[in-house]
Parts: structure tokens; C-alpha cells; sequence
């Protein structure tokens, strides 16, 4: 008996069954699919692309260059092998490393994260930032802004000094990069490797002239950017920091928080510089109820409701009459505002530790 072949059996492929679609279409469909996905925008593509080139210096000699306001924006920046160049990057950034550089002066805006020199000679630096380290470097004068401990390791002849420094950016800078302009610890210096009998940093003298180490920017389109270098004008307080004391009387000033509280803090600083007192140092930070306690003891119940609107900014001035002159600007100058000033000569040094210390730890300086 013959075997029987229907026209169905012989033809090739399937047929669809009901409800499937013809091969051919489902190919038309399956690249319209594709020409979809392929037109979606997604959040990570419409960002810019990223050059790192933009973001570095490198290989440069005898050359003056930089990076205007918002042209890094928080990015990280690279400086490496540059010699006896000109360097201003007066915009903030997220960390920067400066990597063999020879005999160059070198201003650093505000930087979020970490400034890390690394074998660097004979450099004249002004640096704002979070943290601050050198290694295996020698021969750096650095005027330095620092909300953390600087340390330098396998280095010698470093020399520091306090930030100074105005652009009209500036003030914004340090906000974008989360960094407060009165916590400055730039005198206070960690040697992690230091040598018996020898001494690998110092301080430089008060009335040293930055614009001698750094010189303002000669090329017309770094000169546009309005820079300033007089001490009065720094958006940084110019403090003393850790060098020998005039006097043997400070007086602590502590601002609450409101709506004035750097503008009066600014003028403080202004009313007793003009008579002739020292900055020793300042501090932002905040308390609770129990610090107020521990540092303004028996006059805390007054400060206390103030601690819920924020950080307070703390001034330490230093000078013989000090303390009857700070009482004198504040019942003068801000007589509505709530102001913690230090009463008397005998307990001024125990007011200025009292708070310095319990701001160093809450900082973990």
C-alpha cells in the first residue's frame, strides 16, 4: 500500500496557528522594538561627557594657565611634571592632585575632598580644602585653608601660612564645596614621619605679602576674574593660629545662629582687628543643649534656644584688654543681637579651652 503526502505535510515550515502572527511581521515588529529602545534617552546619557583632559595640566613648562569660575565645577583636576609655571584653578573641585612639579606657584579654589602634593619642589602655594597632605616633598611655602588636620609625611621644608584670598565666586566656591570659611586649621600641623633634632615645617611670618609668593594672573583672560590678595578683603579670616600669643588675655565672642550671623561675625572681626587685637582663631560648628552647658556653664540657659537654628561661628581674639574691648564693640555694635562674650580676664583662657576643645572633638581635629 502506498504511502499518501497531503499538500500541508509538503510545504516548508509552520503555518501559524490562530491568533499568530506571520514570521515576516513578527520581524517588522521586532525592529520597531528596537529602533524604540534605541531612541530612549536615559538619565546617564544626557549627561556630559567627561574629558579628563579638561581636568589636567600636565607635562607644562614656563607657562602661565588655569580654569575660570565654573569651568571645573566640582570635578577632579590633575596637575602633574609642570615646571616653573603659573597655575590658577579658581573654581571648586572634588579632590586634586599635584604630582612632580617644580618651581611653581599654584592657587587651588575651594576642593570638596583632598589636596595631595606628591614629590613637588620648590612650589608657592595658596589651597583651600577639605583635607591637606604632602609626601616626599621639599621646599613648599603653602597659605593654607584646611577644615581638617594638614599633614605632611617624608617632607621638609614646608612653611605655612594662613589663606588669603578674594574673587567674587569665591564665597559661593566654598559653599559648592561644603566647606565652612571659618574653620581654618592650617597652623596646626601633623609630621608623620618626623626626625629627632630637626624640624620639617614651620610657620611663616604674619606679615608676609601673598601676592610675593603667588603673583596675581598675567594673561587677559585669568585678569578678568577680579582677584584680590589684601588680607582685609580675604573671604577667609586671616587668623594667628598657633604662633607665639602677644598676650596672655583672649576673649571668646560666639555668634548664634541667624540670618546675620557671618555679616556680624565679619564686623567683630573688623571692629577689633582696627584696634589693634589678634584673630587667634575662629570655628563653626554646632551644639546641643549639654555642650552650652559644659562650655557656657551657669550663662547656658540663655544660649540654649538659639542651638535649634544652627551651627554657632566662635572668634578667639587675643591682646592686652581684650576682653573689656570685645564687651565694648558687642553692647555698641549688637545690642539686639544674642551674643556670648567672655566676662572677665580670670575666666576668658577657660571659655576659649572650654569651647576649643569641645569643638576639636566634635570636628575630630
Amino acid at each position: 500500500m502506498g504511502c499518501f503526502f497531503s499538500k500541508k505535510n509538503k510545504r516548508k515550515g509552520k503555518e501559524p496557528t490562530a491568533g499568530e502572527q506571520p514570521p515576516q511581521q513578527q520581524q517588522q515588529q521586532q525592529q520597531q522594538q528596537q529602533d524604540v529602545e534605541g531612541s530612549k534617552q536615559y538619565s546617564w546619557d544626557k549627561r556630559e561627557k567627561v574629558d579628563p583632559k579638561d581636568y589636567m595640566f600636565n607635562g607644562l613648562k614656563d607657562q602661565t594657565v588655569g580654569r575660570l569660575p565654573d569651568k571645573v565645577a566640582g570635578q577632579q583636576f590633575v596637575i602633574q611634571e609642570c615646571e616653573n609655571c603659573n597655575i590658577y584653578i579658581l573654581d571648586h573641585s572634588a579632590t586634586i592632585t599635584i604630582d612632580d612639579c617644580t618651581n611653581c606657584r599654584i592657587f587651588l579654589g575651594p576642593v570638596k575632598g583632598s589636596v595631595f602634593f606628591r614629590d613637588c619642589k620648590d612650589c608657592k602655594c595658596i589651597v583651600a580644602c577639605q583635607q591637606f597632605r604632602t609626601r616626599d616633598c621639599r621646599k613648599m611655602d603653602v597659605f593654607l585653608c584646611c577644615a581638617t588636620q594638614p599633614i605632611i609625611e617624608s617632607s621638609t621644608g614646608i612653611k605655612f601660612g594662613c589663606f588669603q584670598y578674594y574673587y567674587p565666586e569665591l564665597a559661593s566656591q566654598f559653599k559648592d564645596a561644603g566647606l565652612s570659611i571659618f574653620n581654618n586649621t592650617w597652623s596646626n600641623i601633623h609630621d608623620f614621619t618626623p626626625v629627632s633634632g630637626e624640624t620639617n615645617w614651620s610657620l611663616l611670618p604674619s606679615d608676609c605679602a601673598v601676592q610675593n609668593f603667588v603673583p596675581l594672573p598675567d594673561v587677559e583672560e585669568l585678569k578678568a576674574v577680579r582677584i584680590s590678595t589684601d588680607a582685609s578683603r580675604s573671604i577667609i579670616p586671616v587668623t594667628w593660629g598657633q604662633r607665639p600669643k602677644k598676650s596672655d588675655e583672649s576673649c571668646l565672642v560666639v555668634f548664634f545662629a541667624g540670618d546675620y550671623t557671618i555679616a556680624n561675625a565679619r564686623k567683630m572681626i573688623d571692629e577689633m582687628l582696627g584696634k589693634g587685637f589678634s584673630l587667634i582663631q575662629t570655628k563653626e560648628v554646632a551644639m546641643k543643649p549639654e555642650d552650652a552647658k559644659r562650655v557656657f556653664q551657669d550663662k547656658a540657659s540663655e544660649f540654649i534656644p538659639s542651638l535649634e537654628k544652627g551651627s554657632v561661628v566662635a572668634l578667639e581674639f587675643n591682646g592686652d584688654g581684650a576682653v573689656e574691648n570685645c564687651q565694648s564693640v558687642i553692647s555698641n555694635t549688637f545690642s539686639g543681637t544674642k551674643v556670648f562674650a567672655s566676662e572677665n580676664k580670670s575666666s576668658s583662657s577657660h571659655d576659649v579651652d572650654n569651647f576649643y576643645n569641645f569643638a576639636d572633638m566634635q570636628m575630630g581635629i
